[in-house]
C-alpha cells in the first residue's frame, strides 16, 4: 500500500480502509487518514501525471511507515485509510470545502473540478465512512471493555509550502482539549531541549485539519493529539526509525504525565515492545 497500483483489478478489490493490530493492549489507537496515494480504478488517474501522484498532494509520505512502527511498539490498533486524499480527504468534513480538492497547493485536480452530488455522495459512502466506521468499531469497542483509550493520528507535511520554508521538523495540534498534545510536547523537549516542536503548526484546528481527532477523540472525551511530520525526516528508513522511538518514549511519557499524574516516571523503554 502507498502506491499507486499496477493493476486496475487490484486497485478495484483493495479495501479502502486497512485496521492493523486490532486487539492491540496498548493505551493508543493510531489513525493514518492520508496513508496512501492509491486511486481506486474507477477515479483512473484523475488526470494527473505518474509524478504528481507521487507528490504530497496526494498523500502524506512516510507517515504509514512511522505509524506502522508505532503499533508495533505500542502494541496499538492502527487504522489505515488505503485511498488517496485527492479522491477524498478523510481528515474533512462532509460539508467542507477541500472534502474533494480541485486544487491542492498550486497543482490542480482536473478528475476533481466536475463532481457532481452523486460522484460525492459515492465517494464519501465508498472511501470516508468505511475509514471512519472502522475507526469507530475500534474506540467502540475498546469503550465497552472498559481500555484506557488516548487517540493519536498521524501526519506529514512539506518542507517548503508555496515558497516558504517550514522550521519545524515535527509539529502537534489538538483539539478541543489541550491536556495530552501539551504533555507530549514537554516530554519530546524534555528528551530533545533543542528540538523545535511547532505548536498547532504547520497547520491548526482554524484550518479544518483536525476532523478525525475531534469527531473520534472530541466526541468521546479521550486525551488525544495529531501528530505531524516534515516528511523529509521520514523518508528513509533511519529516520522512520529515529522517530519513532523518540515519539514511542515521548507518547509513554505523556500518558503517564495525564492519565496518572502521581506516578513516578518509569523509564518508558520499559514499556515498550522490542
Amino acid at each position: 500500500m502507498g502506491y499507486q497500483t499496477a493493476s486496475g483489478l487490484e486497485a478495484s478489490v483493495m479495501p479502502p480502509v486497512l485496521t492493523v493490530n486490532a486487539g492491540g493492549k496498548g493505551r493508543f489507537v493510531l489513525a493514518c487518514d492520508h496513508a496512501s496515494n492509491r486511486i481506486p480504478a474507477p477515479y483512473g488517474d484523475l488526470g494527473l501525471t505518474p509524478h504528481q501522484r507521487l507528490m504530497h498532494i496526494a498523500w502524506d509520505p512516510g507517515a504509514m511507515a512511522v505509524a506502522t512502527r508505532l503499533s508495533e511498539m505500542l502494541d496499538a490498533p492502527l487504522v489505515a485509510s488505503t485511498v488517496s486524499r485527492l479522491v477524498i480527504d478523510c481528515n474533512r468534513r462532509h460539508d467542507a470545502a477541500d472534502l474533494i480538492p480541485t486544487i491542492s497547493e498550486r497543482t490542480e485536480i482536473p478528475g476533481n473540478l466536475h463532481v457532481g452530488d452523486n460522484d460525492r455522495q459515492t465517494r464519501l459512502a465508498n472511501c470516508h465512512a468505511p475509514f471512519h466506521d472502522a475507526l469507530a468499531a475500534v474506540l467502540d469497542r475498546r469503550g465497552a471493555g472498559g481500555e484506557e483509550t488516548i487517540l493519536v493520528t498521524v501526519h506529514s507535511f512539506t518542507p517548503v509550502y508555496k515558497d516558504v520554508a517550514r522550521p519545524w521538523p515535527i509539529g502537534l495540534i489538538h483539539g478541543r482539549d489541550i491536556g495530552f498534545t501539551a504533555a507530549l510536547r514537554d516530554a519530546l523537549q524534555a528528551d530533545t531541549p533543542e528540538l523545535n516542536v511547532g505548536w498547532n503548526e504547520p497547520y491548526s484546528a482554524m484550518n479544518g485539519v483536525t476532523y478525525t481527532l475531534e469527531h473520534h477523540g472530541d466526541g468521546r472525551g479521550l486525551a488525544s493529539s495529531m501528530i505531524e511530520i516534515r516528511h523529509d525526516e521520514i523518508l528513509e528508513a533511519e529516520g522512520v526509525a529515529r522517530w519513532s522511538h523518540r515519539l514511542a518514549d515521548a507518547l509513554v511519557t505523556a500518558s503517564l504525565a495525564r492519565l496518572d499524574p502521581e506516578a513516578p516516571p518509569p523509564a518508558a523503554e520499559a514499556m515498550l515492545r522490542a
